[in-house]
């Protein structure tokens, strides 16, 4: 039978308070929306994808979705009831038998969960993942106070996907229009349809508060079993000129000094020992490799664009970066005054808490190069999880 996934990702988040729609906020480097979206595409009884969002993301969603093949997403209403039933209308034309509607802030949603509601699409025009009630309810009045111990027998929490009969639920959505119904089963049951609860999973939550992601982040953390650590060491000398603007560029962030650093690019030692250490922890080729010293597009480049590349070759691994600790040996410049502005670029580029980020300077005590005042060079350690 055919089966079509719509999910849902045209909100705005407000009780996230982040600026970016929670939808596309990252876990492990991985927008919430791709995992949705790939744990439909994912399994053998989805026939395609179907995404409602709201047009003043669409930079985000093209970022998001890159490269899954998906057919254009449909602008969603002004409540989750239209852009439902705007999405459902958009399916039309592929004829579909049955549909799976998810909330795009659900992630986790299992396999045999989206199994568990497609099979019992066979016997009911309607069925949702759900879990029982297990904590005591109260009712309370306006002031808080409890007025009521309300039974848990028969009580279960909807989540999704909540999966229907394509034809039956079209219909229902028509009949039903302007209700403002919070799901759909609620507006299936309007509709005087029958709809089964299919037992659903604790993992299988809705991102909708800072606690929530936080929850979520760890559960990929806790995912992933591959540990590593990687090393990374870069060394620049500095020239007879003067840096322009009067600073060198060290840690992604501006420092004043009176000598430049030579090099192809910005000559960010520290950023440079970074990236190694990243793709290091990868088992991938080194920064020269990919951004060659002799390749005149990377003339002057911003070291972040090499960071930024180590970081996108772990995410495309579904990997996240635990943590990095870099050193910056030297004699000149005083790192310490910029150590916090450092840590908190590092942290930005590589879209980690500033938690995760070391930054340390120290000295040869006159010894070598460094001790010279002759150059600086960096070292950094990147642990990742694969």
């Amino acid at each position: 039978m055919t089966a079509f996934a719509l999910i849902v990702a045209a909100g705005r988040g407000a009780r996230m308070r982040t600026e970016t729609p929670k939808q596309y906020l990252k876990l492990g480097g991985v927008s919430i929306l791709r995992r949705t979206v790939l744990a439909f595409l994912d399994h053998p009884g989805i026939s395609g994808v179907q995404v409602v969002y709201h047009p003043d993301d669409n930079t985000l969603y093209q970022a998001a979705v890159d490269g899954l093949g998906l057919p254009s997403p449909v602008s969603g209403g002004d409540a989750r009831q239209d852009s439902v039933r705007l999405g459902l209308e958009a399916l039309a034309d592929r004829n579909p038998i049955h549909v799976l509607i998810h909330d795009a802030a659900r992630p986790f949603v299992s396999k045999s969960e989206i199994s568990n509601v497609l099979a019992a699409l066979d016997h009911h025009a309607g069925a949702i993942s759900a879990l029982p009630v297990v904590d005591t309810v109260k009712r309370a009045d306006d002031q808080g106070v409890i007025t009521a111990t309300e039974s848990r027998e028969g009580l279960w929490r909807a989540l999704t996907p909540q999966g229907f009969k394509y034809s039956t639920i079209m219909a229902a959505h028509k009949e039903m229009a302007g209700q403002n119904l919070t799901d759909d089963a609620a507006l299936a049951e309007a509709a005087g349809l029958a709809v089964r609860l299919v037992h659903g999973s604790q993992d299988n939550f809705k991102i909708t508060s800072q606690e929530d992601m936080e929850r979520a982040e760890a559960m990929v953390r806790e995912n992933l079993k591959d540990t590593r650590t990687g090393q990374g060491f870069d060394a620049h000398k500095f020239s007879d000129n003067a840096p322009e603007n009067g600073a060198i560029v060290l840690g992604g962030v501006p420092v004043p000094h009176d000598f430049a650093l030579a090099g192809h690019s910005d000559a960010d030692v520290a950023l440079h020992a970074l990236t190694d250490a990243i793709l290091g922890g990868l088992a991938d080729h080194d920064i020269g490799h990919y951004f060659p010293p002799g390749d005149d597009q990377w003339k002057g480049a911003s070291s972040d664009v090499f960071l930024t590349f180590a970081k996108d070759r772990v995410a495309a691994r579904d990997g996240v970066i635990a943590h990095v600790d870099l050193t910056i040996i030297c004699e000149r410049p005083k790192v310490g005054p910029h150590r916090d502005a450092m840590r908190s670029r590092i942290a930005q580029i590589l879209e980690i808490s500033l938690d995760r980020v070391g930054v340390k300077a120290t000295t040869t005590e006159k010894m070598g190069f460094t001790g010279r005042g002759e150059g600086i060079a960096a070292q950094a350690t990147a642990t990742i999880r694969l």
